[in-house]
């Protein structure tokens, strides 16, 4: 008689049944004896159907283990045994499931392997988890190609569609929500800083046409609120509220956001742009006398914009004519000048004070102003040079470099007109 027909009440490690023995061989050498039932094994596993193909009754197969897995060897025999019904429910955490797993693969067994990969397909992971699973499963073949499928990279038209509504609500294109969207938001500003993450399909992403005139609608929907939102400053009886400062410096982090995002899209002259196109406006507002003792991270920040602004046009990341970069310089630098005392003096003041202009900062506008200056007409040079000396903080920005380098290119370009006039009339006396 066939005896994968033989029907009788089957218990794990039951040894006044059993007819075939199972012992587990450690690394320590330590034979380990479970009793079980040639039916089950042979139904339930190619693996032990081939080894016990010559069945004799009271048969041993021999399996090597580690220590680490030693108990999964165990669970697997005990689950050998289980109705299918229960296989599911008997799963309790991805670890335990993916070593299992990778057993019922090793010894052929279907049904263990199909609830296994139910099991983890379903699941919600860990980070840890993932990283356990991806370097088990990657091992494992088609099997376990449903369990990756959560993780599988997607098609550019998928991952463009993605980026392209995160950026529309990052942006608030399409209006403002309401205020518990304002967490949402953030984390989509964060997810697309960390999709522009360069990576083979980044290129193509930050290249479309509807990607980049989605980020130029969400660059002016930004600069627009935040321009509404200073301008309603002037209206508000109160500024020492903290909820309209917490409103403004939400402005500001958007405008901060999307200033750190154009550059890795190519898009920083757009920015710049914006910036020059409502630099006049954000200074009414911040130089207003009802601010003159109030809003100081708003001032601050706006500082830190404009660093950026003058950097990229200063060292030539951002191509302006000559006059949007004289401009630019104009709008910005009494500024800057005016301010940078006034928040040292502040700091000095308050020892908690947490609005400065730090040293990095004024390293860099101080140097994006110099090569600013020595990339404009001579004369436009001379004029801010002139104002330079003569106002009484002519310590910041230290313009010190830029009037040496005026000083020996007009000496040069005289004598090089001279030295072309007498050229010339040399040239003349020769040919009478």
């Amino acid at each position: 008689m066939d005896i994968t027909e033989v029907a009788k009440p089957c218990k794990f490690d039951d040894r006044t049944t059993s007819d075939v023995i199972i012992r587990l061989r450690n690394c320590e050498g330590r034979p380990d004896k479970f009793y079980t039932h040639s039916n089950i094994l042979i139904n339930k596993s190619k693996f032990f159907a081939d080894q016990l193909t010559c069945f004799e009754s009271g048969a041993c197969i021999e399996i090597h283990c580690s220590n680490s897995n030693y108990d999964y060897h165990v669970n697997l025999l005990r689950l050998l045994y289980l109705p299918s019904d229960l296989l599911l429910e008997s799963l309790v955490s991805v670890k335990s499931a993916v070593e299992i797993l990778q057993l019922a693969v090793q010894f052929d067994c279907e049904e263990i392997t199909k609830v296994c990969v139910q099991y983890l397909e379903a699941i919600p992971w860990e980070d840890k988890e993932e990283e356990i699973i991806l370097k088990a499963v990657s091992k494992l073949g088609q099997v376990a190609m449903p369990i990756l499928a959560r993780i599988q990279p997607v098609d550019l038209r998928a991952t463009k569609n993605v980026f392209v509504s995160a950026v529309r609500f990052a942006t608030s294109i399409g209006g403002p929500g309401p205020p518990f969207v304002d967490d949402l938001k953030t984390s989509a500003q964060e997810q697309v800083e960390y999709m522009l993450t360069k990576d083979a399909e980044t290129p193509l992403v930050i290249a479309d046409d509807e990607v980049k005139s989605v980020m130029k609608m969400g660059l002016s929907q930004i600069c627009s609120s935040f321009e509404k939102g200073l301008s309603s400053l002037l209206l508000e009886p109160d500024l020492t509220s903290g909820t309209l400062e917490d409103k403004i410096m939400h402005g500001v982090s958007d405008v901060e956001w999307i200033s750190n995002i154009l550059p890795k899209m190519d898009l920083m002259k757009d920015f710049v742009s914006s910036w020059a196109e409502i630099s006049s406006k954000i200074l009414v507002v911040v130089e207003d006398k009802k601010l003159d003792s109030s809003m100081w991270g708003l001032k601050t920040k706006v500082i830190e914009m404009t660093a950026k602004v003058l950097e990229a046009v200063g060292y030539g990341s951002v191509i302006l004519p000559s006059p949007c970069r004289l401009r630019l310089l104009k709008t910005w630098l009494p500024y800057i000048r005016k301010m940078k005392p006034l928040l040292d003096s502040k700091c000095r003041k308050e020892t908690d004070f947490p609005y400065k202009m730090d040293e990095e900062l004024c390293e860099n506008i101080e140097a994006a102003i110099v090569q600013l200056i020595l990339a404009l007409p001579s004369n436009h040079q001379a004029d801010i040079l002139a104002d330079w000396l003569k106002t009484e903080q002519v310590k910041y920005p230290d313009l010190s470099e830029a009037f040496e380098v005026w000083c020996y290119r007009t000496k040069s370009a005289k004598r090089r007109l001279l030295e072309g006039s007498l050229d010339r009339v040399g040239n003349t006396t020769l040919s009478l």
